[in-house]
């Protein structure tokens, strides 16, 4: 019997392999831009806003009289004369307790009020919330008449005590609005829990939400506070006396009617800027963290 041999099967054609991507010329994207668009931008504004620095900065180092872009030879003599003879060392311990007071009340008020609008629903919750909005539209200047005629009644004037109220009073409403909004990112949640393990609400509300809204009280704190130690028609309305005035008012009474000490009003504004710049430098991040969570609602 002839018998047929297999022939071998011929191996199946392997896929060839994928040529390799071409090339592609290198695109930018509509979002980047190159870096020289981005700095140079920065750049100017940041040019244009030190000069103004160090226009203050030349005429408060260099001697009275002095004509150069260079503060050298350099003195203090301009500091000295306004902390000694125009008494800024007052006026900086006046803006100091009015700071500092103005900081607690707002942060004290706020922190109730924000506390009320964001766990609490009544009746005329709408309706507060709208006052607070249209109360910012106010400007200061028409609060002058009214709050000095009640603080002439209380015998307030001329007492440190009534730009404090007034300037708690002034900031009082955006403080509510943003620490309102930021108790309602707040998980409810938390302070439920802590009422199973036996809390009441002020300790619920001291143990377990106080803790969380430090950046929100550090923006609001930090906005009354800096309110407070620039703004200048309050304390020039209700304070007379010399030695109760702060620091802008003490500003004011360098520039005379018929010569301004540019020296001494440059050394003033470096010594009123100083103390804000400081605490910004500190408080920045909490700052930016603040605002940013108190302005949405969680």
């Amino acid at each position: 019997m002839i018998t047929k041999e297999a022939t071998p099967l011929a191996p199946a054609p392997q896929a060839a392999d994928p040529a390799p991507p071409r090339p592609k010329k290198h695109q930018r994207a509509w979002d980047e831009v190159p870096r020289w668009h981005i700095y140079l931008p920065l750049s100017i504004y940041l040019l244009f806003t030190l000069i103004p620095f160090y226009w203050i900065l030349l005429f408060a180092l260099r001697p009275s009289g002095s004509t150069s872009l260079v503060p050298w030879p350099m003195t203090f003599d301009h500091f000295e004369k306004v902390w000694t003879e125009r008494s800024f060392g007052t006026y900086f311990e006046n803006s100091v307790l009015v700071g500092v007071a103005t900081l607690v009340m707002t942060t004290l008020v706020a922190l109730a009020g924000g506390y009320a609008l964001a766990r609490f629903n009544f009746k005329v919750k709408r309706a507060f919330m709208l006052g607070l909005l249209c109360s910012q539209f106010v400007p200061g200047a028409l609060l002058l008449v009214p709050l000095f005629e009640i603080f002439a009644e209380l015998q307030m004037i001329n007492s440190l005590t009534s730009v404090i109220i007034a300037e708690t009073v002034f900031q009082l409403p955006l403080s509510i609005i943003l620490i309102s909004n930021f108790i309602k990112n707040v998980p409810y949640s938390l302070e439920e829990a802590a009422w199973v393990d036996g809390c009441n609400r002020f300790t619920a509300f001291r143990i377990v939400v106080l803790p969380l809204l430090r950046p929100g009280l550090i923006a609001v704190g930090s906005f009354a506070f800096v309110h407070s130690w620039n703004h200048f028609l309050f304390a020039l309305m209700f304070l007379n006396n010399q030695d109760k005035q702060t620091i802008p008012v003490g500003l004011n009474t360098l520039m005379g009617a018929d010569s301004v000490d540019l020296g001494a009003l440059a050394a003033g504004g470096i010594i009123a800027a100083v103390p804000v710049v400081i605490v910004f430098a500190f408080i920045q991040k909490w700052l930016i963290t603040g605002f940013s969570a108190g302005a949405v609602k969680g």
